[in-house]
């Protein structure tokens, strides 16, 4: 299945802390700053950042207090399809695709390298 789009989510102890430092020195723009999640982009590159608050609930709890600090969120276009091919290619399932309440449906694979990759897809 083609990847939608490609995020990078930082855990981070300081929110505005990794703001600052991403926007000051990469020229990142804020499409969406809360309190327990700041949305970057690059318009030039399209690329994009996530820094989320690293205790929040919705943080895999296999990425909390890992060095990497990080997981990787995959959309695509059906994750429920994609996630029939995880099951029968026998990758370890962190969890189920759920409906989110940021208007998401994900589920949680573990890579075999011990990555956590959120994939997901809008509902």
């Amino acid at each position: 299945m083609n990847i939608k789009r490609l995020m990078i989510n930082l855990c981070s102890k300081n929110l505005e802390e990794s703001k600052s430092f991403y926007t000051s020195l990469f020229a990142f723009k804020v499409s969406y700053d809360s309190d327990w999640f700041i949305h970057l982009i690059s318009e030039e590159s399209q690329l994009e950042l996530g820094i989320i608050a690293e205790n929040h609930d919705i943080v895999p709890e296999q990425a909390r207090g890992q060095s990497s600090g990080m997981y990787l969120t995959f959309v695509v276009e059906d994750v429920d399809e994609l996630f029939q091919k995880v099951k029968s290619l026998n990758y370890d399932i962190i969890q189920e695709p759920e409906d989110t309440f940021y208007g998401q449906r994900r589920t949680l694979v573990l890579a075999p390298e011990g990555t956590v990759c959120d994939i997901s897809s809008p509902t």
